[in-house]
């Protein structure tokens, strides 16, 4: 009883605080500390992806950010004291769910990169199969690329540096060896053993076969976007899905009555089966968002 005054007593306290300031003191302390664990324990590469995301202005604003805590800390909240009537497993819901952020934005942050990674890929093939049309050779055609000022990093340092490459080898194997390893994309793969059958083989009339290649990507960047959108579609349903099971418990309370249920939490093998729904039932929200997240279908 005297913990569950003390975390409203917290909470309280919490909120007149942040009530009478303007509340960007409060932000710019928890934002700074964040960004320091973040700044010694992300890996580089992560680093790197939420730089370019924030490029990009994909990244929530602090708005969007401080709405996601408050409707994560509330509905877990609410499931934690519906489920418990108790303030403190509604107050350790709370900042469970909250501490779930960080991985969630981990997640979305993945596809987003991986989306634009895509993007930019499609872009460079398409581009300097239109180039060799024109130049006629393959090194010449990345230049032509390069300059045309339509690739971003890092794409455009990966193709600066197949140019550079070529010309310190000679030839442009370990170019198209670097770039495939870089980009294991079909569409990648496919164009740089065409390019290296005409470099090595000095293949003619092969702009019918390149024409090819063009109406193949359009089908397959055509499919890719169809196939975003009806993972979307489905991802929202997924999630209203995942939600509404947390009303299992609504259910059994209607059934045996709120008195009797309340009764039956003293039981310790009925608190831990409660428990246990709850976190199987979060598991299965995280694993499909890991899923929508992490399986792009690029190709």
């Amino acid at each position: 009883m005297w913990l569950e005054i003390l975390f409203v007593g917290i909470i309280i306290l919490f909120i007149v605080t942040y009530r009478f300031s303007t509340g960007s003191g409060v932000y710019k302390f928890v934002t700074e500390q964040a960004n320091k664990v973040y700044d010694k324990y992300a890996p580089y590469s992560y680093k790197e992806m939420r730089k370019k995301i924030k490029e990009l202005g994909m990244d929530y604003t602090p708005r969007q950010y401080i709405t996601q805590v408050v409707l994560f800390a509330g509905f877990a909240g609410a499931v934690g004291y519906l489920y418990f009537y108790s303030l403190i497993v509604a107050v350790v819901y709370a900042i469970i769910a909250i501490a779930s952020i960080p991985y969630i934005t981990y997640l979305r942050s993945k596809r987003q990169y991986s989306e634009y990674i895509f993007e930019q890929i499609q872009v460079y093939v398409t581009n300097t199969i239109m180039e060799f049309a024109t130049t006629q050779a393959f090194i010449k055609s990345l230049e032509g690329v390069v300059e045309s000022g339509i690739l971003e990093d890092p794409v455009l340092s990966d193709v600066k540096t197949m140019i550079a490459l070529s010309y310190e080898k000679g030839d442009v194997n370990d170019s198209i060896v670097y770039m495939n390893a870089k980009y294991p994309f079909f569409m990648v793969k496919n164009m740089h053993q065409l390019f290296l059958q005409v470099t090595k083989e000095g293949a003619k009339d092969t702009q019918e076969t390149f024409d090819n290649m063009l109406i193949d990507i359009d089908a397959l960047v055509e499919g890719v976007y169809r196939d975003r959108m009806d993972r979307s579609n489905f991802h929202k349903q997924f999630i209203m899905f995942g939600l509404a099971l947390y009303g299992i418990i609504i259910l059994i309370q209607l059934l045996v009555g709120v008195d009797t249920y309340i009764s039956m939490l003293d039981i310790i093998f009925v608190k831990i089966a409660v428990h246990a729904l709850v976190i199987i039932n979060t598991l299965f929200l995280l694993k499909g968002e890991r899923y929508y997240n992490e399986n792009v279908g690029a190709e």
